[in-house]
C-alpha cells in the first residue's frame, strides 16, 4: 500500500489506500476489508480533462464503490433535465435502493422499470440527462447498472461533468411527473444555457453489458483531480439505465470559510470519511455524518446485539449499565481542525439507543491511518485525546455537548466514537474550527493548539 501528499496552490490533498464496504441490506454482516481506494482529504488543485470521447471498455471490479454516492437523492442530488422520460422517468437514476423488478406490472406507457427509460428514438439524435450532485467534490468512479433492462437497455452512454458556479446558474423548470412525456422547447431552451455539450468528458463513449442484478454493474473509474457540481449521462441512442452511482468524496473551499463560524467538520459533504469500525450489521457508520436529519433507522448506524451481554442487567451507582464490551466507529475529519461542540443523535431509535458513548480524537499521518487500516484500528489509547467523557445517552433523542476544553484544544485529524454496549446512532456532528496542520513523519509528533477566542494558531 502507498500514500502521497500533493501540495497544490489551493491547499492539500491526502491520497489515502483502503476501503469500507458499504451495506447491500439489513440482513447483511459488513466487515472492514482492505484494498485499494483513493480518497481525496482536502482541496485538490485543477487539473485538465480530454475534450472528445473515445470508445473504451469498463474497467473490472474497483473499491471506489466503498465511497459516497455523491448524487444520490438522500444527500440532494437532483435531476435537471432529460430528453424524454416515457417509459420511466429519470429520477429513479439516483434513488438510494436497489432497483427492483415486478413481472406483471404495466403502466399506462407499457412495462413498468425502475429506472430511467426513454421511447425507442425514431427522430436523430441520442437521449441524455443532467444530474446536479448533492455533493459537490471529487469523483473517483461511476457504476452504470442496468438491472433488469435486458431487452430495452442503453447500448452505448458517456458521461460529461462541470463545476458550475452557483451564483450562475439559473432555475429551471420543475419537472413534476414525468412519465409519457418529453422535454419541451421551454426546457431545452433553459437548459440549452449550460452549454453542456461542451462539458470535460470524465467516461468517453462506452458499451454497456446487460446481466441479471449481480452482473449488470457497468464500472468505470475517474482520474479527473478536480471538483464536480454537475454530470451529463448520455445514452446512445436510447434505452433504459436502473441506476447512476457516482462515486467520490465531498470538498469544501476551506480557504472562504467564516473564522468565527464553526462547521461540521466530520460531514460527507466536506469530505469527512469513515475509515474503520467493529460492527455495522444494520447500517454503515458513514450513514451518521450524512447530509440533514435522518428519515428513518435504516439512514444510520445500527450494531447487531452483543452476545457477551449478560442474562440479567443492572447498573452502577450512577446509573450506568454494568455490561461489557462497545462497538466503535473512527472517521477522518474532512480537515484538521478543533472541535468544540459535539452532537450525538439517536432520533428513530427508540428501542436500541446505546446506554453511553464516548468521543476521542488524535492527529495520524497518512502513514499512520494506512497502518491503523491495516491493523483494524488497534490504535494505543495513548494517542486518543478525549472529546466527550463516557456520558449517558437517552432513545430518540437530540443530544448536544460541548468539547472537554473549549479555552485551548488540540487540533486533530481523526475521531473516534464509541458507545456501548451496541444499538444505534443516527447523526454524529463534530463542530469547531478548521486549522493548517503540518502532517510529519509517523516518529514525528506535531504539537498545535489552539484558542477558540483569539482564533490564534501556535506550535508548542
Amino acid at each position: 500500500m502507498s500514500s502521497e501528499t500533493q501540495p497544490g496552490a489551493a491547499g492539500r490533498c491526502l491520497r489515502i489506500r483502503g476501503s469500507i464496504l458499504p451495506p447491500r441490506g439489513r440482513n447483511e454482516t459488513l466487515r472492514l476489508q482492505e484494498g485499494c481506494v483513493e480518497v481525496c482529504g482536502a482541496v485538490w488543485t485543477e487539473g485538465s480533462m480530454a475534450d472528445y470521447p473515445k470508445e473504451r471498455k469498463p474497467a473490472g471490479f474497483p473499491d471506489f464503490i466503498h465511497l459516497i454516492d455523491l448524487a444520490s437523492e438522500t444527500v440532494g442530488g437532483k435531476i435537471l433535465f432529460a430528453t424524454d422520460d416515457f417509459f420511466a422517468p429519470a429520477e429513479n437514476l439516483i434513488k438510494s435502493d436497489a432497483p427492483s423488478f415486478k413481472a406483471h406490472e404495466y403502466t399506462e406507457f407499457g412495462k413498468w422499470m425502475d429506472g430511467w427509460e426513454t421511447r425507442r428514438k425514431r427522430i436523430p439524435g441520442h437521449d441524455w440527462c443532467i444530474i446536479k450532485l448533492g455533493i459537490q467534490g471529487i469523483i473517483r468512479g461511476f457504476d452504470v447498472d442496468v438491472s433488469y433492462f435486458m431487452g430495452n437497455y442503453a447500448p452505448r452512454m458517456s458521461i460529461q461533468a462541470a463545476n458550475l458556479p452557483e451564483d450562475k446558474l439559473q432555475e429551471f423548470p420543475e419537472r413534476g411527473i414525468r412519465m409519457g412525456a418529453e422535454a419541451t422547447s421551454e426546457e431545452f431552451e433553459a437548459i440549452a444555457e449550460l452549454k453542456s455539450e461542451n462539458w470535460n468528458y470524465l467516461v468517453p463513449m462506452a458499451e454497456l453489458k446487460p446481466g441479471n442484478p449481480s452482473s449488470s454493474h457497468n464500472y468505470f473509474p475517474v482520474h479527473s483531480q478536480q471538483k464536480w457540481t454537475h454530470i451529463r449521462l448520455n445514452i446512445f441512442p436510447d434505452g433504459g439505465i436502473a441506476r447512476l452511482r457516482v462515486y467520490g468524496a465531498g470538498q469544501r473551499d476551506w480557504t472562504a470559510t467564516d473564522p468565527k463560524e464553526p462547521l461540521d467538520l466530520v460531514t460527507i459533504a466536506y469530505g469527512g470519511l469513515c475509515v474503520g469500525f467493529s460492527n455495522a450489521y444494520f447500517g454503515h457508520p458513514n450513514n451518521m455524518i450524512g447530509v440533514g436529519s435522518a428519515k428513518s433507522m435504516a439512514d444510520g448506524w445500527e450494531t447487531a446485539r452483543r452476545l457477551d451481554r449478560p442474562p440479567v442487567l443492572e447498573n452502577d451507582e450512577n446509573g450506568i449499565l454494568l455490561v461489557p464490551g462497545c462497538e466503535w466507529a473512527v472517521f477522518r475529519l474532512g480537515h484538521p481542525g478543533v472541535i468544540t461542540q459535539i452532537e450525538v443523535d439517536t432520533k428513530h431509535f427508540k428501542g436500541n439507543s446505546p446506554d453511553r458513548c464516548k468521543l476521542d480524537g488524535c492527529i495520524l499521518t497518512t502513514q499512520e491511518e494506512e497502518d491503523m487500516i491495516k491493523q483494524k484500528w488497534d490504535l494505543p489509547d495513548h494517542k486518543w485525546k478525549p472529546l466527550l467523557p463516557v456520558t449517558k445517552l437517552s432513545p430518540n433523542q437530540n443530544h448536544l455537548f460541548d468539547s472537554l476544553t473549549l479555552e485551548l484544544q488540540d487540533v486533530i485529524t481523526h475521531a473516534r466514537l464509541t458507545i456501548a454496549p451496541d444499538g444505534g446512532v443516527s447523526r454524529l456532528r463534530l463542530k469547531g474550527f478548521p486549522s493548517s496542520i503540518c502532517l510529519l513523519r509517523p516518529r514525528e509528533k506535531p504539537s498545535m493548539r489552539f484558542s477558540v477566542k483569539t482564533g490564534f494558531r501556535a506550535n508548542l
